[in-house]
Order: structure tokens, then sequence, then C-alpha cells
């Protein structure tokens, strides 16, 4: 069986990742006890994880003509992942600051998009042909909104199954929701999305039901450590997390949860699978630092899916 594309389109920034043990007040130095520098991006973190699980990975985005966009660069040639239309500007490559405590491996993050912002509905349109033999289209919100709405609509236009990882959360026009074949907010991006808050499996419930009124075909919410909950039309489940050993970072755990969902999604799996599968390819990634690097292998969420901790 042919492998089809998994189309990401979506943002890379450099990732300056700074752990300590508090957060400094405003016009405070504090010493903290590691700096790293290296890929990032939820697209480009989304594409990293969707080729390592397993699928062709082609990658839609604009970086600058800069250092931090050969970082980019150099990651995607180590991955495979197809870059065929990655576009040049002279806007900057974009960054973000990632503060995780280090203790509990929780974060807290500022991105500043740059260039991948400056991608255009028209760009994405001559992807048109490479979205067309897709077999998932998958994108996020680091985008421009008018270029992140262009390219669902395209997509699930020419019959391709969409994913919108609506992240980092803001409110959406309607007219975006008909065209998310799938949607998967965690629990503060369902919040923003539907004033619902979601702190139970019943609360997720209710904001996923509110996003189905308006178009979405299924909806899944993370839920950290609680695993998803999957609903549409037909079905409502709880997918508990898959438990791959202790928590170091959880920084790239919904970007690895949303490309794994993409792989077994392309691979025709049913939803209930899928997303089981994606709970298993994050539950890989909060075991290690960092965001791209922390993408498991195939065999790793194979191995993990069969109950065999062993790394």
């Amino acid at each position: 069986m042919s492998r089809k594309f998994v189309t990401v389109m979506g943002s890379f920034v450099a990732d300056m990742t700074f752990r300590t043990e508090k957060l400094p007040a405003w016009g405070e130095t504090y010493m903290g006890k590691e700096f790293r520098l290296g890929p990032g991006g939820k697209g480009s973190n989304q594409a990293v994880a969707a080729a390592r699980a397993g699928a062709r990975v082609s990658f839609i985005s604009k970086l600058g003509r800069d250092a931090l966009g050969d970082i980019a660069r150099q990651t995607w040639r180590e991955e495979g992942i197809d870059t065929r239309h990655l576009l040049d500007t002279d806007v900057a490559t974009g960054a973000a600051a990632i503060i995780l405590d280090a203790k509990s491996g929780e974060n807290a993050i500022i991105v500043v998009p740059g260039a991948c912002f400056s991608l255009t509905p028209a760009e994405v349109e001559g992807a048109r042909d490479l979205i067309a033999e897709s077999a998932v289209f998958l994108t996020q919100l680091e985008l421009a909104l008018p270029t992140v709405a262009f390219g669902l609509e395209l997509a699930h236009g020419l019959g391709v199954t969409t994913i919108l990882n609506p992240a980092p959360g803001f409110v959406l026009p309607e007219s975006v929701y008909p065209n998310c074949d799938f949607l998967t907010p965690n629990e503060s991006e369902a919040e923003v999305l539907t004033g619902i808050r979601v702190g139970s499996l019943a609360d997720a419930e209710r904001a996923a039901d509110a996003l189905l009124a308006r178009g979405v075909g299924t909806v899944a919410v993370t839920l950290g450590a609680q695993g998803a909950l999957v609903k549409n039309a037909e079905l409502r489940e709880h997918v508990a997390a898959v438990d791959a050993g202790p928590v170091l970072e959880t920084t790239g755990a919904g970007d690895a949860f949303n490309g794994g969902l993409a792989v077994a999604l392309a691979e025709g799996r049913e939803i209930v699978e899928a997303v089981r599968f994606g709970c298993a390819v994050a539950g890989i990634s909060v075991t290690r630092a960092g965001t791209a690097p922390s993408m498991p292998r195939r065999g790793e969420v194979d191995a993990v899916l069969r109950g065999d901790r062993r790394q």
C-alpha cells in the first residue's frame, strides 16, 4: 500500500528553552538551570512527529533567510520532510521563549511567529496539487488566520481529511468550523472556543457538543494526563493516556498527539484507534526533553501500544 502524504501547513520558530526553579518577578533577574536552542513551532513539531511516526510528510510554510531558518532547513532534511512548498522571505524567522519548571516539567511559552506569519492564501493555493494528493491536511493557529481558514477550506473542498489544532487558543470565525473534520483543542483552548471551563470529562463533553453544533466533524479534547475525550455524531469515547514512563517535560505533548493522530488517520485507522495512537506518541514525548527532539520513532510507538515500555 502506497503511503499518501500527511501535509502540514504551519509554523517554524526556534525554541529557546529556559529551565528554572521559579519565574522571576517583573524587574527581577534570576539564574536559571539550563538553556537550549533548537527547532520548534507547532507546525514543524507536528511534521517531525508525523514523519517519525511513519508518514510521508510535506510541509508548507515560510522561513527567513537567516541562521534560525537554517535550523529548520537542517531539521527537515534530517527527518526526510518534503519542502517543495517551503518559501523564503526577508522577514526574520520567529522564535519562542519556553520557560520550564525544573521540578514539574510544566511550561509557559511566548511565541513571536515571524516569517511564517507572512504566508498568504495565494501562496497556499500554489500548493493545491500537493494538498489534493494528501490523505490528511493538518494545521494550527501560529499562522495568519485568513491563511489557516483558506487552507482548511481548500483541503476540505478537495475531499482531504482536515485537522485543526486550535493552538494557541483564540476565538475563530464561525465559517472555519465546518471545514474541520477533526478539531483538537486542549482544555484551555476548548474554554476559549466555547466559554465552557473544562475541569472534568463532563465539561469536555459539553465543550465538544458545542463545537460539533458549529459544524465540526469530530472533536478530540486533549486532557493531559487524563488522555482525550473524542466525540462526534456517532460516538463518545474517553481514551486513556498512554503511560510510557515518568514525565520529564510536557512542552511537545500536544504536537506529538496531533502528529500521531494525522498518521493514524492517513493509514485508515478508525477514530478511537487513531486517537489512542496519538496518545501513545504524546505519552512517549513527555518522557523526554525538548519538542521536536522528543518525538518518538514508529517502532517505539508500536512497542508502547503493545504494552512494552522498554525503550
